[in-house]
């Protein structure tokens, strides 16, 4: 990635000047001439490093220094001052300048001082993305199931490079948070991920969303407005439901893809972009692909590494774990702790979860908001019993040999129970078992 450094100084010709001497070394310049300019600049595109004259009419450079610390802390600023105006510079280093030159300045001292900063900003960067690897900053992913051990293994293999990932899987199964984990171990952390839900835009305002526009492009666009692959740029895009853009946009997607360019709706200038892109889709596009709704040279420039998330019923061994963190979290915003019962826990087990961790998160917090008492039954999660379809017309529903079983021991039991006014032991009594062997059969049956 290329460095990018704004150049701010109300003189234009030394703007001009210092832009000239850096370009030369291969960084990339841009030159304001008013500190409110430079700020918009700034919150539109960024910068790696900034150098600002000191005394400028409408904002100073300390002023300026103060505004892009508030936007980003470990900015590195360069001060310019004249030979006089030193005292204002060590002020400046106070307000947390990275240091200052003092007009006229040696090119050669200002590229060294400029490669020192932008060194040490590399450094600091690359420290904090391994202490938030080291540290589970980035909202560490649970896996206690081998399916899930396998997929972040392959998460965090490919977190490190510029490749494009597909992320597949069911609605619910946290493909946004793995998009997240991916971008977070990557060398981009220190830059912004942008997220974008496909499935959410009708199609001219998806280009407009992805791509920008300009003033005047359609009726109500009153200003300029920067797209989400620019606002990614040297970061992360993540397009999620990927699978249901239509094929004339897919066309216009591909093209970025290729050119790593975008153009503006209404514009007719392309503007580079660098960004790592993640998609993510529920759909099976390879079948997409067979019905032609899906074009195939896009999803290969898509699927470079591939990255399939496992539903939550074949990594039962994380309903629990993740149910307890839903838990922590709804006490942390609440106030209120609660623990779930053995009857919760056989219930959250023995569901099939068609909605995946989503349906479990809003199960456990609705729980937690209609417990009476701190222990969760399994009746506060008011989950639905999914019956499969019964038998055509014409067709005699036969019960498999289990079920038939079952059926008869619950009669048998609940008899029992009523003969017995609801006492256990004189119901095992009747029924000729012990009471661990009917405390045993009754789980099974979830009879309470």
């Amino acid at each position: 990635m290329v460095d990018r450094i704004m150049i701010v100084d109300d003189e234009r010709t030394m703007a001009h000047a210092i832009a000239r001497t850096l370009e030369r070394k291969g960084y990339q310049c841009r030159t304001f001439f008013d500190g409110h300019e430079a700020l918009a600049g700034f919150d539109r595109e960024g910068a790696d490093l900034v150098i600002t004259d000191q005394r400028m009419p409408t904002m100073n450079g300390v002023t300026l220094l103060r505004h892009l610390r508030e936007r980003r802390p470990e900015l590195p600023v360069i001060i310019l001052t004249a030979y006089g105006d030193v005292s204002r510079a060590v002020e400046a280093m106070k307000e947390g300048a990275f240091d200052y030159l003092t007009k006229p300045f040696d090119n050669n001292e200002l590229r060294t001082l400029v490669g020192r900063a932008l060194k040490l900003n590399r450094l600091e960067r690359e420290n904090d993305r391994l202490r938030k690897a080291l540290t589970g900053d980035d909202r560490e992913v649970l896996a206690e199931s081998p399916a899930m051990k396998q997929v972040l293994a392959l998460v965090d293999r490919a977190a490190d490079s510029d490749a494009t990932v597909l992320i597949l899987g069911e609605s619910g199964t946290g493909k946004e948070v793995i998009a997240r984990r991916l971008h977070l171990r990557s060398t981009r952390l220190d830059r912004p991920m942008v997220a974008v839900n496909c499935k959410a835009f009708a199609e001219s305002l998806l280009e407009s969303e992805l791509f920008g526009h300009v003033k005047g492009a359609f009726t109500g666009a009153q200003t300029a407005r920067t797209g989400c692959f620019e606002r990614a740029h040297d970061g992360t895009l993540f397009l999620d439901e990927i699978g249901e853009i239509s094929l004339s946009f897919q066309a216009k997607l591909l093209r970025v893809l290729q050119e790593r360019e975008v153009v503006p709706v209404g514009g007719d200038r392309a503007r580079k972009v660098d960004v790592r892109l993640i998609a993510a889709t529920n759909r099976d596009l390879r079948a997409e692909m067979a019905a032609d709704r899906f074009r195939e040279d896009l999803y290969f420039r898509l699927n470079v590494i591939p990255i399939q998330l496992p539903p939550l019923r074949d990594r039962s061994e994380d309903i629990l774990p993740l149910a307890e963190r839903f838990l922590d979290a709804h006490a942390q915003r609440t106030g209120r702790a609660h623990h779930l019962s053995q009857s919760a826990c056989d219930r959250l087990m023995a569901h099939p979860w068609p909605g995946n961790v989503r349906e479990l998160e809003n199960a456990v917090e609705r729980a937690a908001v209609l417990a009476r008492e701190e222990r969760i039954e399994a009746e506060d999660l008011l989950l639905e019993r999914l019956v499969e379809p019964g038998p055509k017309k014409g067709e005699v529903e036969i019960p498999s040999l289990q079920e038939a079983l079952d059926r008869a021991a619950e009669r048998c039991i609940t008899d029992a129970l009523k003969a017995a006014d609801g006492r256990k032991r004189d119901a095992a009594r009747l029924l000729g078992v012990d009471r661990t062997t009917l405390y045993r059969f009754m789980k099974r049956l979830d009879l309470s």
